[in-house]
């Protein structure tokens, strides 16, 4: 499992007039989901579209909004996922990441394209 920080804007697509939020985000390739905090749901107007269920790292179960969906800008790449709304920091997990192709430099504690994929992002599809 790595970390690191990375340079994020966070859109809602519905909402177009709305700028958008920069924001560092926590990458973490233990977790999976996009994670963001009430306050950034509540600026970009996201509607909840569900609930879910989520265990934290203690294994404490609890019920969290699922909203969607989000416009996630690294650099020159993007991607478009749900977010579930918890905890007070953004939180890029494995999902939104692989959809991007980014990941993240342990030597350097960075989060970075993959060297073999700089133009375009590149998708396994088998």
């Amino acid at each position: 499992m790595a970390q690191a920080l990375a340079q994020l804007e966070l859109s809602n697509p519905r909402e177009p007039g709305l700028a958008p939020i920069p924001t560092k985000a926590l990458a973490d390739t233990g977790a999976l989901m996009l994670c963001i905090p009430e306050h950034v749901a509540l600026q970009l107007k996201l509607e909840t579209e569900s609930m879910r269920e989520v265990s934290d790292p203690d294994g404490r179960k609890m019920n969290v909004p699922y909203v969607g969906s989000v416009r996630v800008q690294f650099g020159k790449r993007f991607c478009y996922v749900g977010a579930l709304v918890l905890g007070d920091e953004v939180l890029l997990g494995a999902v939104p990441m692989e959809d991007m192709d980014l990941v993240i430099s342990p030597n350097r504690r960075e989060v970075t394209v993959v060297p073999a994929s700089q133009n375009i992002p590149h998708a396994r599809v088998k």
